[in-house]
């Protein structure tokens, strides 16, 4: 999509994204270059300015983008099941959720649970202040359980057990840009432009080089020329400081990615990079930084591989489609419409944007990682795609 057709923002918030693209002038390298990654990073949670950071309406109509959670109560519903499950192979348990948006799952979740099985804990890994203030209120509005959900700014230091939720958090996580040139690997950067932020290239450093040859070994192709595409460099550092001390337990993402082998096939040439803003997604990642959401697709090969490094097992992976089905998603669309004035048509609605493939059904993976359980999970019972990884 075109720049010159997206909507321009409210006048009072350009400032918000020229003071983030000034600092971002302020920390280029001495080569007047950023690495893809670092920009990334800042564009989205830098203090105070960054996306996630700067106080900004992101999620439902009025926002930008809209997750399975403000569909409707049918995705946490479902996500019920198989807490349940794993509630009751853990007994006493807690729920860690990384990223809650608006509370919406967090109170749906609550609300969903039965009430012998509901966490001691339920734990929100929140990085903005402002999204924080609007779950309290969603929580505290819909389920009256808002006494045994707490913030924190790190994952938890002390031993716990439970689930680990992460639905749509990976895709944000600041990954690197790459290039094959036509003397190896280069790194994507940011330079400053005379009007706005613009593309450079420069030679891949070590790891990131390392780290492309290691998926061209993987997949057996050579990129061509030109081909671009990204990379997580730290998906195992972030996976270990979020399930370190988790002693036992499943922990649960839900994010629109492919195998390797899928993700970095020949005619995916430019990547998986995609910028959101009023519900159009676009590929400007340099239209007012700080007042878009950019994100890249999910490698769900590296995110296995990284389980395997922090002592995880993964214990399925399959389409969001079969993973609900999976955790009874039949049965509660059979059970709403005998007691629903409508005969269950809502739900069904949410439940066709969640499951058909050119929705959320296929685009959308669910991967699970275990430490310590016995029992498998539900979820995964009706297709197991791991031999694609």
């Amino acid at each position: 999509m075109s720049r010159n057709i997206l909507p321009e923002p409210p006048e009072e918030l350009k400032p918000i994204s020229e003071e983030l693209c000034a600092r971002i002038r302020d920390n280029l390298d001495n080569d007047g270059l950023m690495p893809f990654s670092t920009f990334m990073e800042m564009a989205l949670y830098e203090p105070g300015l960054g996306y996630y950071s700067a106080g900004l309406h992101k999620l439902g109509p009025s926002g930008d983008f809209t997750t399975a959670p403000e569909l409707g109560s049918l995705f946490a519903a479902c996500l019920a099941g198989q807490v349940s499950q794993t509630a009751d192979e853990l007994g006493e348990y807690d729920i860690l959720e990384i990223g809650a948006g608006t509370g919406r799952l967090a109170a749906d979740l609550l609300q969903s649970l039965p009430a012998k099985q509901l966490p001691s804990r339920y734990l929100i890994l929140e990085r903005s202040a402002d999204l924080r203030e609007v779950q309290r209120q969603q929580i505290a509005a819909t389920t009256g359980l808002v006494e045994r959900v707490e913030w924190l700014d790190e994952p938890p230091g002390q031993d716990w057990r439970g689930v680990l939720l992460a639905n749509e958090v990976l895709d944000a996580l600041a990954v690197e840009r790459f290039r094959q040139g036509e003397k190896g690997v280069e790194q994507l950067c940011v330079q400053a432009g005379d009007t706005r932020l613009g593309w450079a290239t420069r030679p891949a450093p070590d790891a990131l080089e390392q780290a492309v040859g290691h998926i061209v070994s993987d997949t057996g192709r050579d990129f061509q020329t030109g081909y671009r595409s990204e990379i997580n460099l730290h998906l195992a550092p972030w996976l270990q400081s979020v399930t370190a001390a988790m002693q036992r337990g499943l922990a649960l993402f839900i994010d629109y990615g492919y195998p390797r082998k899928e993700y970095y096939l020949p005619e995916r040439s430019d990547g998986t990079l995609m910028c959101h803003y009023r519900h159009q997604a676009h590929d400007d990642v340099f239209f007012w930084p700080g007042l878009q959401d950019i994100t890249a697709w999910v490698d769900f090969t590296a995110l296995a591989e990284a389980a395997d490094s922090c002592g995880l097992e993964v214990e399925g992976y399959t389409s969001q489609a079969l993973f609900l089905l999976g955790c009874g998603l039949d049965g509660l669309l059979m059970n709403h419409a005998d007691n629903s004035a409508d005969g269950g048509l809502a739900l069904n609605a949410q439940a066709r944007q969640l499951t058909l493939p050119g929705m959320m059904g296929e685009k959308f993976q669910v991967m699970g990682l275990g430490r310590g359980l016995e029992i498998p999970p539900r979820g995964f019972s009706l297709q197991d795609l791991r031999h694609r990884l």
